[in-house]
């Protein structure tokens, strides 16, 4: 059995440990808060881009923007979205394993790694990064997105690679993250149901479709991994929450734990005094 001194640092040591997860709950909160914020404002600008871009595409005829030709997926790039920093659950773990998946699933990739804990676990693996992100979620800006959103799209324009997908966790609540595989280039062009509804109304274009669509697409592209991003930062902040408030709970389960064993070690150690004491007086008095 450990000693009363032992008992008392592992206690003291186990508040300290969870003042720190309170502190880092509160933290994670109040940034969820704005994270939030950002993700349900961006979400609907990106879906009506979206069908701005549908419209446009399904109005084309047999002509098709670079961004939109589908071909055989050859070489493929994988994003693989993780967050900076650690303390938040299964949240990176999860989104390494099930890129994993998407790895052995594709005959050539390559790896974009957005996050410094994905830059971590691949930089010593065999697939081959094409680039790495590692300060994204301190701030996380529209300019950057652009940057990516340029950079993938001029080398699938290029043809270094037949397809662009992406991995990360949706953000739905406070207490569920979707984790998400989607295709991000080529961009999803309208399908059937889609080109009926695009085709439901007639509208005049100045100039041509096509060279609007030139426009939108490159915006479309960025809104995408804009919202990706912001979905990814939210979720980890839910997630960072969500570890660190059953943190905070376990290590008060674990302080009155020891704190039972603590009392129960000192009345043991107090009552064996009292009968020594005792049988000492009672053998003098013999």
């Amino acid at each position: 059995m450990a000693s009363l001194i032992d008992l008392r640092r592992r206690i003291r040591s186990i508040k300290n440990t969870q003042q720190i997860t309170r502190a880092m709950k509160m933290v994670a909160t109040a940034r969820l808060r704005r994270a939030q914020d950002k993700i349900l404002a961006a979400r609907p600008y990106a879906e009506e881009l979206r069908r701005v871009v549908v419209n446009l595409s399904s109005r084309m005829g047999d002509r098709t923007h670079p961004l939109l030709v589908e071909r055989e997926e050859k070489k493929v790039l994988v994003a693989v979205v993780t967050g900076d920093k650690g303390l938040c659950g299964s949240f990176n773990s999860n989104v390494i394993r099930r890129a994993g998946e998407v790895l052995a699933e594709k005959e050539d990739c390559e790896l974009l790694l957005l996050g410094r804990r994905g830059y971590e676990f691949y930089k010593r693996r065999p697939t081959p990064i094409r680039k790495s992100y590692t300060s994204l979620f301190t701030k996380v800006t529209f300019e950057q997105a652009s940057e990516i959103a340029t950079d993938v799209s001029g080398a699938f324009t290029a043809r270094e690679y037949d397809a662009v997908y992406v991995v990360y966790n949706q953000f739905v609540s406070v207490i569920q993250q979707h984790l998400t595989v989607e295709r991000l280039l080529p961009l999803r062009s309208a399908d059937n149901r889609q080109a009926e509804q695009a085709a439901g109304g007639e509208y005049v274009y100045e100039p041509s479709p096509s060279d609007i669509l030139s426009e939108v697409v490159g915006g479309y592209l960025a809104s995408q991994v804009y919202r990706i991003l912001l979905d990814s930062q939210a979720a980890e902040h839910a997630a960072r929450m969500t570890a660190m408030d059953s943190a905070t709970k376990n290590a008060g389960e674990l302080i009155d734990s020891l704190t039972l064993t603590y009392n129960r070690s000192r009345q043991t150690a107090i009552t064996t005094e009292l009968i020594e004491v005792v049988s000492g007086a009672q053998a003098l008095e013999g």
